[in-house]
């Protein structure tokens, strides 16, 4: 039997998976978690060291819930871009800076202004949450810092450093967070230089490598330490949720994958035509597969916004929990005269603008717990919509949507989702569908199919569908409407607020 290690990244923390290919299935899986450091304003941090420590107690965990198999390959996703700045061996030299960090908004903006080819593959701008502002911002605000990295990297490429002793970047990564030229296969020098950090082109891992390609064999003292028997080849895997799209087998145009959890995604592919797409991150060639555009979209803030009302303002355990679902669930959306923006930490797409915030409209002293959560959930399904609306209004086609994530662990943010979308949805049975997408790239990795594309077809999991309720549905329609009117409305004023303006106004 061939068994493969799935590796998995994210937010809030590390899962390790056992993938038996023959069987296609999921045999055994662990997680952890590690702290992250929030810091006024907008500013996330993580220690990699954790990520490290937390990947050996979930892989060491896994392998013992599968018997100790040995293992073939090893494949790993990330959060992206979590950006991590260390020494040519590895040692990272300052915290790594979260995806969700946007302490770089200004020279997210920046780069607007700035006119070259490769900016057309992500839609005319970088976004804050990408790799090249945090390294401007380090550039300009850290240079002492800044002076000593030596490689600067995403957390995937310092977790296969680890692994491998190799510095070898994803072609996925790179060409969505790094403005990477994946059509030439080159860096763009000039374009670094234009954002005033020339450097950055020899900083970064210089061999970048194919999804489901081969990095290098596992080094013998982290199989040792780890517990890894077996001759596993690390091969290259990419953004956790974009992997996901492997293990969903949404590969082909018309298909995309939503994974709702911290941060939502959206993720489909379009032919590689040239045909413009606003408001999302790309159109990227050849980012997910060769030969097709890859399109992202999603909400920075979504689970988090639910996790955030429930824990930290109503104080709620997690016990406690399925009382206030009930409750929400007893309401309408409509029902409760509240609007509410899911742009806390801002928007990723469609309107990619950081500097956007989160808002309740129409309170009144009669609104309780369950109204105003009710409120955000139906904000976060709208965020999810809107994203969707937005592609279809520029003739893209969703006709089949598969969707994971810890959504699926809320029933009513879920069915809200669907309702919201107004379209049937393929429930994947597993909430981490990274651990599949990877197993895909490591059965490429091996020589076990031929590309990507077959071996998410052969390894294809069947999923449960639901369908959106046609009341709620028209409802979530006309919410919408004044969803996106509140959004052009309040923009000039949510960007004073995100700015200090109003409170440097004097009295």
């Amino acid at each position: 039997m061939t068994r493969v290690l799935t590796l998995d990244l994210g937010t809030n923390g590390a899962r390790a998976g056992v993938y038996d290919i023959e069987a296609r299935k999921l045999i055994a899986k662990a997680e952890a978690g590690y702290p992250t450091r929030h810091l006024p304003p907008n500013r996330a941090e993580q220690n990699p060291e954790h990520w490290w420590q937390a990947l050996g107690q979930t892989v060491r965990q896994a392998l013992a819930e599968a018997g100790n198999p040995e293992i073939a390959a090893i494949t790993v996703a990330t959060f992206a871009s979590t950006v991590v700045v260390c020494d040519r061996e590895g040692a990272p030299l300052a915290p790594a800076i979260l995806w969700m960090d946007a302490r770089a908004s200004e020279e997210a903006l920046a780069s607007e202004q700035v006119e070259h080819p490769v900016m057309e593959l992500c839609g005319g701008s970088n976004a804050v949450e990408w790799l090249v502002p945090k390294a401007v911002w380090l550039a300009r605000h850290e240079p002492a810092l800044w002076s000593r990295v030596e490689v600067i990297c995403e957390a995937l490429d310092f977790v296969n450093f680890r692994l491998t002793g190799l510095w070898a970047g994803s072609l996925m990564n790179a060409t969505c967070k790094w403005n990477y030229d994946s059509r030439a296969r080159a860096f763009c020098p000039d374009l670094y230089a234009a954002f005033g950090v020339p450097e950055l082109a020899d900083r970064l891992p210089q061999r970048i490598v194919n999804i489901g390609a081969v990095i290098g064999p596992l080094s013998e003292a982290v199989a040792r330490d780890w517990g890894v028997t077996g001759a596993p080849l690390v091969v290259q895997g990419g953004i956790d949720a974009h992997m996901g799209s492997f293990g969903a087998d949404c590969i082909a145009p018309g298909s995309m994958l939503l994974i709702g959890g911290t941060s939502n995604v959206h993720i489909t592919q379009v032919p590689d035509d040239g045909a413009r797409i606003e408001g999302v991150w790309g159109p990227y060639p050849h980012a997910l597969t060769e030969g097709l555009r890859m399109i992202e979209g999603g909400q920075v803030s979504a689970g988090s916004i639910l996790k955030w009302l429930s824990q930290d303002i109503f104080g709620l355990a997690d016990s406690e929990l399925p009382a206030l679902l009930a409750a929400a669930g007893a309401l309408e959306p409509a029902e409760t005269r509240l609007l509410a923006l899911d742009f806390w930490m801002g928007n990723r797409t469609p309107y990619r603008d950081a500097r956007l915030r989160g808002a309740f409209l129409g309170l009144s002293l009669s609104h309780d717990r369950a109204a105003i959560y009710r409120a955000a959930v139906t904000a976060v399904a709208l965020g999810a919509a809107n994203v969707i609306f937005e592609l279809e209004r520029q003739g893209v086609a969703v006709d089949r949507i598969v969707m994971a994530g810890g959504i699926m662990r809320n029933p009513l943010w879920l069915q809200a989702t669907v309702d919201a979308i107004g379209k049937p949805v393929g429930m994947f049975p597993d909430d981490n569908l990274t651990l599949y997408g990877n197993a895909v790239a490591a059965a490429v990795g091996l020589g076990l199919w031929p590309d990507l594309a077959a071996a998410a077809s052969a390894l294809a999991t069947p999923v449960r569908v639901v369908q959106p309720d046609p009341a709620r549905s028209a409802q979530y329609r006309r919410l919408l409407v004044q969803y996106r009117h509140a959004v052009d409305v309040l923009t000039p004023l949510l960007h004073d607020l995100a700015d200090g303006i109003l409170a440097e106004q004097p009295a």
